[in-house]
């Protein structure tokens, strides 16, 4: 995105809210890759960022008849569900009670679960995490859904591969023509790739130096965007707290 483009007059039709802002999007997802490989080294060996893979490991278990096992999976699925089900209907309740957006109390609500788990002794069982984890990408991932006129999931890696291999397929097929308009979405998605990559090497990094405590390391980037969020709802944005996110 450019600087002009982020830094138009907010009564400007093509004003770019805060909360839609690339470096936004680039933050949330090394902060989800880094949960990502936090969860899977200490935390039961599980990815909580999304659902496919215990639902997988659900009907497995399902078909060896392992009925208890297939059923502990009802606890991150429902967790992900109840954190789709309140990001949906919180966020105008919030703008009309609260002088922030959801998207800003939302990081405030990562924030707080974050430092929760950070001094969570080791001995807690590891389901506190994933049922935490699970809840607030859930969230995250319903939330923030697009910016710069391309849709993101914020919180997995799958989109990003899928849309690079669809991104190299139009470079193919537009080769001889002079539109190059797919490049847009291919360097986003290669982009957040990236970012989300970076998460889990650092997450991986910190996970075994710092065990448990190294999910406070993500409360810095977070933290980062509350503030950046704040200054927008309560300054620079606060006539247009009315005014709805691209994607919803």
């Amino acid at each position: 995105m450019s600087d002009k483009k982020n830094h138009t007059p907010s009564t400007s039709p093509s004003y770019v809210l805060v909360c839609e802002r690339v470096w936004l999007y680039h933050t949330l997802t090394f902060v989800a890759g880094f949960w990502g490989a936090f969860t899977y080294l200490l935390r039961g060996s599980v990815f909580c960022n999304a659902q496919t893979g215990n639902v997988v490991l659900m009907g497995m278990a399902l078909g060896a008849g392992q009925w208890r096992h297939a059923l502990y999976y009802l606890i991150p699925i429902s967790a992900y569900i109840a954190g789709a089900f309140f990001s949906e209907l919180l966020p105008n309740p919030v703008k009309h009670h609260l002088p922030i957006r959801w998207e800003t109390l939302l990081v405030g609500i990562e924030i707080a679960v974050v430092v929760f788990l950070g001094f969570l002794p080791e001995s807690a069982p590891v389901q506190v995490s994933q049922v935490a984890i699970n809840f607030i990408a859930s969230m995250q991932y319903n939330t923030f859904r697009q910016s710069d006129g391309v849709a993101y999931a914020t919180t997995f890696a799958t989109n990003y591969i899928r849309q690079i291999g669809v991104g190299l397929a139009n470079e193919v097929r537009h080769r001889h023509r002079a539109d190059k308009g797919h490049r847009k979405k291919l360097a986003a998605y290669s982009q957040m790739l990236l970012c989300f990559f970076g998460g889990t090497v650092a997450g991986s990094v910190a996970s075994l130096a710092l065990a448990g405590a190294a999910i406070l390391l993500t409360a810095v980037p977070l933290s980062v965007i509350l503030i950046a969020l704040l200054r927008a709802d309560l300054t620079t944005e606060r006539d247009l707290l009315e005014r709805k996110p691209a994607g919803h």
